[in-house]
């Protein structure tokens, strides 16, 4: 395998649409818009939303909603799903959502597909209902769809209109080696949640390559990794706006959730040592820097890794310093 070149690698962003202490959910909204457009301009590839639900510092629970949204007020840039949790819905309606997402933007949707439910359980039951069991029918349900989008199901019973003939391009996301496997065997490519999973990485990214089967849809292995990054221009100004990341992700540890808080100098005396390692443990994929160290750390993760696609979260509590943030990461691979 020939070593990858930083500079050409595509990049991309996953917005979780996070709602900060002291502002609202329409802020968050216009946040993602200013942010889409600015991603697009600096070149990156995609835009993806993720679907959660029950969380009050992520806003991204009417995914296909929010997708259109922003694929409305963008033009070239990909807008999709990262992901769409497909055990919280039936097949022919995620075909229909995404087939008129692709009808109104052609050739800019893209569908991530996750197995999580995107919550806690009793929101999952609320969600699911009889259906709670569902992430077992989570392959076929994959096939479904994939027949829904596609150009075959014409004399069905049951079609997708819209969604029939548009092939909208299908992602497996994963944060283990399940995943791994589906994604190999059906020759899909592969999104890793290494910003906030990455403890399998490795192995599944392993996996996913030696088993891989060529599709229609794609030849060869494809393997996107998400990142979490906070930039900035010196190394001090990156680790004081990098403490809003590590609250949010205290929140998690400790079942504490919070809005995304505005940073601190030190987080001394606001972490316990025992939540301090849980959240590097979850952080170990994050590049906290300013340019120069960024390059270095991004230099040395893609020797490790040869992934073919690097996709960006970056919890930055001031929208002026996100946007600067997401300049820095496009410099650096560029």
């Amino acid at each position: 395998m020939s070593e990858k070149k930083l500079s050409a690698l595509p990049y991309s962003v996953l917005d979780l649409a996070g709602v900060i202490e002291g502002h609202t959910i329409a802020d968050t909204f216009n946040n993602s818009v200013s942010l889409a457009q600015h991603a697009e301009k600096l070149g990156y590839k995609r835009y993806w939303l993720a679907e959660h639900h029950n969380m009050i510092s992520v806003a991204s629970s009417a995914t296909s909603v929010l997708i259109g949204h922003i694929a409305g007020h963008t033009n070239t840039i990909r807008v999709g799903s990262g992901g769409i949790m497909l055990p919280n819905h039936t097949p022919l309606i995620i075909a229909e959502q995404f087939g008129t997402l692709a009808t109104l933007y052609p050739g800019r949707i893209d569908l991530g597909l996750g197995r999580a439910p995107g919550t806690d359980q009793l929101t999952a039951f609320e969600i699911r209902g009889e259906r709670f069991h569902s992430p077992q029918n989570f392959p076929q349900d994959v096939l479904k769809l994939q027949k829904y989008l596609g150009d075959d199901n014409y004399d069905s019973r049951v079609r997708a209109i819209p969604g029939e003939g548009t092939n909208v391009p299908i992602w497996i996301l994963g944060s283990s080696t399940e995943s791994a496997h589906l994604a190999a065997s059906y020759g899909l490519p592969y999104a890793f949640a290494s910003h906030f999973a990455p403890t399998h990485f490795f192995e599944a990214i392993q996996i996913y390559r030696q088993n891989f089967r060529p599709s229609d849809v794609l030849q060869k292995p494809y393997v996107l990794s998400c990142v979490n990054v906070v930039a900035a221009d010196t190394d001090q100004e990156a680790e004081k706006l990098s403490t809003s990341l590590k609250m949010l992700f205290m929140g998690i540890v400790t079942n504490k959730r919070r809005l995304l808080q505005p940073p601190v100098d030190s987080m001394d005396g606001i972490w316990s040592d025992m939540e301090e390692a849980a959240v590097e443990q979850m952080l170990d994929f994050t590049f906290i820097a300013g340019p120069n160290k960024l390059k270095e750390q991004l230099q040395s993760f893609l020797k490790h890794t040869q992934v073919d696609e690097l996709m960006v979260t970056s919890h930055i509590y001031d929208q002026q310093a996100r946007l600067r943030s997401y300049e820095i990461v496009a410099e650096t691979l560029k």
